[in-house]
């Protein structure tokens, strides 16, 4: 872990950061004085933006899986983008590319999701080699969009350390314009990457299917900018916008404790 970045606050960080998607989170971050990601994984598009608009006013970034809602139409994009306007939040497609370059161009831009035409991060795993990136990057690049490689993972027994960790951070730094971070449990490298941390939780735990959950203070003082919260969040039907807010607190708290206080223009 870099202490240099560990210890900067994100306006201070802006500087290292010349992607549009990267500086767009981190000015989101700083107006908002949220580090919060709520997953919204609901498979009716009338759940998923009842949930958004709950949530809305205290996160930097929404995360969707739109292959899983099951009455998918162009409509649910045109309302979740009215939803990131009002909010203020940007907007993570949960796509987990893997495949390779010819095949992720058109999973990237046409089929029925043409995820780069709203979607300011995606994300990917880098089994099929760095051709991946550049593939996405093709169609991402020219849009200002940005990549999240997943270099870890936070289900028990996932592959996704060791060798497959370095790995990804190796094809991260050939592809600097394009690879803003890293989905991952921990800070990776001596640059300034963007950490996404997901199965977080007010407490520690885990579920019956392996996610394995840590609190908002464990994971960004480990190195996490954004902490990804699903369940806890929408889990308690009618109190996703209480409990988001409960989130968002925590998530700043902890980032203002990692930075020692710190000098941002927003603290």
């Amino acid at each position: 872990m870099s202490p240099q970045v560990q210890t900067q606050t994100y306006d201070v960080r802006l500087s290292n950061h010349t992607n549009p998607a990267a500086r767009a989170l981190l000015e989101c971050i700083l107006r908002k004085r949220s580090n919060l990601c709520v997953s919204v994984d609901l498979s009716t598009s009338a759940e998923l933006l009842e949930v958004v608009d709950a949530v809305g006013p205290s996160v930097c970034l929404i995360k969707t899986h739109m292959d899983i809602v099951e009455d998918f139409d162009q409509s649910v994009i045109d309302r979740l983008r009215v939803l990131s306007e009002k909010h203020d939040f940007l907007i993570f497609e949960d796509r987990k590319f893997a495949d390779i370059g010819n095949t992720v161009v058109l999973q990237y831009s046409k089929g029925v999701h043409k995820i780069a035409s709203w979607a300011q991060l995606t994300n990917a795993h880098v089994v099929p080699g760095s051709g991946i990136i550049t593939g996405l990057a093709s169609v991402g690049l020219p849009l200002g969009r940005g990549l999240l490689l997943l270099a870890e993972m936070s289900s028990a027994g996932t592959l996704a350390q060791g060798a497959y960790t370095d790995a990804a951070l190796a094809m991260a730094r050939e592809h600097r314009d394009f690879v803003v971070g890293f989905i991952a449990q921990r800070r990776l490298g001596d640059e300034d990457w963007l950490i996404l941390t997901p199965g977080v939780q007010l407490g520690s735990g885990g579920d019956s299917m392996g996610q394995q959950y840590n609190t908002p203070r464990e994971v960004v003082r480990r190195g996490a900018d954004v902490i990804i919260v699903g369940r806890g969040v929408y889990g308690k039907r009618g109190e996703a916008g209480k409990e988001a807010e409960r989130y968002r607190k925590e998530g700043w708290e902890a980032y203002l404790a990692r930075v020692g206080g710190g000098t941002s223009r927003l603290l």
